[in-house]
């Protein structure tokens, strides 16, 4: 190869390169930020500190090296998409889910009973957090499952369906119902085992980084991660509108429920449609989509 060969490969190779390490290391880099909140006693701090900078280094790869060209196209949805994430993650998680969380942890595991309920709470953090992403996947991945497969389940979750391409600032799109729902069964069964607050926290983080990832319109290449994990790749897969494409991969962080139940789908042979969303009529305007679900069906 002659030196003139260089300039012209160097940005392909590049690219190439970001595209296998930006999934791995943007979650690693959010995951660092956040055990630093930890560390210094200021969780929730660093929490928002990872998330804009996980939220930035999407934004500018979704630009310079999107999955899709056209779903950088603007599809009038940026405000909804928004409001749905400031009332489902704002107020139904923190204020509602977490004022919960935080009150019944503290009644049934006070620090006088270190010993409440099964959790091994003498393990490393780090498993303990493992064994948490494990269980709660359970709760999350029936919540998910039964949002697709129960009708009047689906009326709340095709809200988040509804979209026609993705990207990171519909992440949160979620009908305050739908995320009540998903995040109190997750969270119901780390609780009734007596899992600690630092536990909660650890798996909120991580559902909240996986999940701007797994949205994101960004060119990466996965290999054998999307076998164990909800990569974009995997996720595209669920928005089809095909559903022997779409009613599939129903996890929110580890694939280990859809293998175990049979609802794992990845063709390597072709790509995920770039034609998604939903058959149903959904309406463009935010409070409209608060009570479409409520809407009587003739």
């Amino acid at each position: 190869m002659s030196d003139s060969t260089l300039p012209a490969a160097a940005p392909g190779f590049l690219r190439n390169t970001i595209s296998w390490l930006a999934w791995p290391g943007l979650l690693a880099t959010a995951m660092g930020i956040q055990a630093i909140g930890f560390a210094i006693g200021w969780p929730a701090v660093f929490f928002n500190v990872a998330y804009l900078v996980l939220a930035v280094s999407l934004y500018v790869l979704e630009r310079t090296m999107p999955h899709e060209p056209v779903w950088n196209d603007n599809d009038g949805q940026t405000f909804a998409n928004i409001a749905h994430t400031l009332t489902s993650k704002g107020v139904v998680e923190a204020a509602v889910i977490f004022s919960a969380v935080i009150g019944i942890s503290t009644y049934v595991t006070p620090a006088a009973e270190p010993g409440y309920g099964i959790w091994p709470r003498t393990w490393p953090m780090a498993a303990q957090v493992a064994l948490a992403i494990a269980l709660a996947e359970f709760g999350l991945y029936w919540a998910h499952r039964l949002a697709h497969e129960w009708p009047w389940l689906w009326r709340f979750h095709a809200v988040h369906h509804s979209v026609t391409r993705l990207w990171i600032v519909n992440t949160g799109r979620f009908h305050f119902v739908d995320s009540f729902k998903s995040i109190a069964i997750g969270m119901a069964i780390l609780l009734s085992l007596g899992a600690p607050m630092e536990v909660l926290i650890w798996l909120s983080a991580i559902t909240a980084f996986v999940g701007m990832l797994t949205h994101c319109n960004v060119d990466m290449k996965f290999g054998p991660l999307s076998w164990w994990f909800n990569t974009p790749e995997l996720h595209r897969w669920h928005h089809s509108k095909d559903l022997r494409e779409g009613n599939k991969n129903y996890s929110e962080n580890i694939m280990i429920w859809d293998h175990v139940f049979g609802t794992f789908y990845n063709a390597r042979d072709y790509r995920p449609p770039v034609d998604i969303g939903i058959r149903e009529e959904m309406p463009a305007g935010f409070l409209q989509q608060l009570a479409w679900p409520f809407r009587r069906r003739s």
